[in-house]
């Protein structure tokens, strides 16, 4: 069993938090926070990598979708205008493509961050999904005011700066994807692991 400071999670600097030139503000918020980074690197993804990182079965693409028609009925949207149905998987699978096409627009920066409760404390600092929610000291409260609905009427991903692993399966998953046989590097940060 592993000590629960060896605990990994994965994290992904996405297309608008390299072109905002975040990358060291984003790695600094971990290490301040006594978080280590034990692999990283920049990377251009192809659509075949994007497509693998994102779930395609239909509860994962229906969830999606009931978001995206839940949004659209909280602002008072019309989602058949802009989707052209009311069909949540349709909707779900939509989105997932703009997705993938979005993360494929510019380099990206992967990331594997280790330390106690590794995969909660990293979605702490990271914040909601939402970053018009997410409360300002979070990296998305901070960096990025982007919404759904804005997204979903403009055909696009939000712009929310960063992908943190949601359970320590995933970040299993998410790691072995993205740095396979790469290296995670095993050291001690002064004042924190001696």
């Amino acid at each position: 069993m592993q000590h629960p400071k060896e605990e990994k999670t994965f994290v992904l600097i996405k297309p608008d938090g390299v072109r905002k030139g975040l990358i060291g503000e984003i790695i600094n918020r971990f290490e301040r926070r006594d978080l280590k980074v034990v692999a990283m690197e920049m990377y251009q993804p192809s659509k075949a990598e994007m497509d693998k990182h994102y779930p395609k079965d239909e509860k994962w693409l229906t969830r999606i979708g009931e978001r995206t028609s839940g949004n659209y009925q909280k602002y008072g949207h019309d989602v058949k205008r802009d989707f052209g149905t009311t069909d949540t998987l349709k909707i779900g699978k939509e989105v997932r493509k703009w997705l993938v096409d979005f993360m494929v627009s510019a380099p990206i920066v992967k990331i594997v961050v280790q330390g106690p409760h590794a995969v909660d404390m990293v979605r702490k600092i990271v914040g909601p999904t939402m970053p018009h929610l997410a409360e300002m000291g979070t990296i998305r409260g901070d960096y990025s005011a982007d919404s759904a609905i804005s997204a979903n009427i403009e055909h696009r991903a939000i712009y929310n700066l960063i992908h943190a692993s949601e359970t320590p399966a995933e970040a299993k998953h998410e790691i072995q994807h993205w740095f396979g046989k790469h290296p995670v590097f095993k050291y001690k940060r002064f004042g924190i692991d001696e």
